[in-house]
């Protein structure tokens, strides 16, 4: 039997978190014969690698001859955010069950693209579940250590800047790595409704009104919701004011959250006009605030329990095995 020509110029389009569709051009004699497609996916390996890519699974991958472009989908083998080389050969199959093959094409690159907004909902509702009934507070809070506050005083005016987020929680959210923030905490004593007493993030410990982050110009997105191989979960919120480049950044990746009326954190207007203030008792939240803040819009002082550097979330990697908190998408 003929030889079957080289597929060639391997084209990757319509990419997602776990999907991609992938198309070829063999000659014209071929394509009537041809059975079977072989696809040779690969991970490119790297020191940032999602390292949670299952293994045992082969990425060989045998398909039926099917129209072009093929769609691949699969999170048992592809990751979010994470980069892939991949190529192919066609295949006849012969009366006695062998295969007739060409070669295998050029190999290609492409990277896999975040979580879309659909499965950041099904995070949501996964969080939805377990967030427990809200108590009420009245402070944001940062902690860090000396260096820093004094960094921001010698260098900012006194006026905390926006970073980017960190590697930390699900693989393929779209704000790690790509949002700027301020990171804030409003988890508090169940037993004062104090601020939280021990800190993993320094001794120091900057606190301001609620109001001041969170209002009716302000606009609340969900952005992840992890954990740690422990029994806390987290959830990772957004405060963005609306408008702001970091609302704008937001608009099209992340679920808008109603600010009066979501299980997480709400901001609802008292009897008195004045704005009040509730959180979820039962997930630690992580708040990311969009806008630079002045350290004069709050007060600075130590904290009253332990510096407890073990329970930094800082780059830290999702349990990919939690039932609670994943979803059938790569991790």
């Amino acid at each position: 039997m003929e030889l079957l020509s080289t597929p060639h110029n391997i084209k990757i389009t319509s990419i997602t978190c776990d999907s991609f569709k992938i198309c070829w051009e063999t000659d014209v004699k071929d394509r009537e014969r041809i059975t079977h497609y072989f696809v040779d996916l690969n991970k490119k390996e790297n020191k940032d690698s999602n390292k949670f890519k299952h293994r045992d699974v082969p990425t060989k991958l045998v398909a039926k001859a099917v129209a072009l472009p093929m769609t691949v989908r699969g999170h048992w083998f592809l990751s979010p955010r994470t980069e892939y080389s991949v190529a192919v050969q066609t295949a006849v199959k012969q009366s006695d069950g062998e295969y007739l093959v060409s070669d295998w094409s050029e190999v290609v690159e492409f990277c896999t693209g975040d979580y879309s907004t659909a499965h950041l909902k099904q995070l949501l509702e996964k969080a939805e579940v377990i967030a427990g009934r809200m108590l009420r507070f009245s402070l944001f809070y940062r902690n860090h250590n000396q260096e820093y506050f004094e960094y921001i005083r010698s260098h900012h005016d006194g006026v905390m800047q926006p970073y980017l987020k960190d590697s930390s929680g699900s693989h393929g959210s779209p704000v790690n790595g790509m949002l700027h923030g301020i990171f804030f905490s409003c988890n508090t004593e169940f037993n004062t409704g104090a601020p939280q007493l021990d800190s993993p993030y320094g001794r120091l410990h900057f606190q301001v009104e609620a109001e001041q982050l969170f209002n009716p110009n302000t606009n609340l997105y969900f952005a992840d919701f992890y954990c740690m191989y422990t029994a806390y979960h987290y959830v990772i919120l957004v405060l963005a004011p609306k408008a702001s480049a970091g609302d704008l950044f937001c608009r099209d990746r992340l679920p808008l959250l109603d600010s009066a009326h979501n299980p997480f954190l709400t901001c609802t207007q008292g009897p008195d006009g004045q704005l009040v203030y509730h959180h979820a008792q039962d997930l630690i939240l992580e708040l990311i605030y969009t806008q630079p803040l002045s350290l004069a819009l709050g007060t600075l002082g130590e904290i009253g329990g332990h510096q407890l550097m073990s329970l930094s979330t800082a780059n830290a990697k999702k349990d990919p095995s939690c039932k609670t908190c994943n979803i059938s998408v790569g991790r």
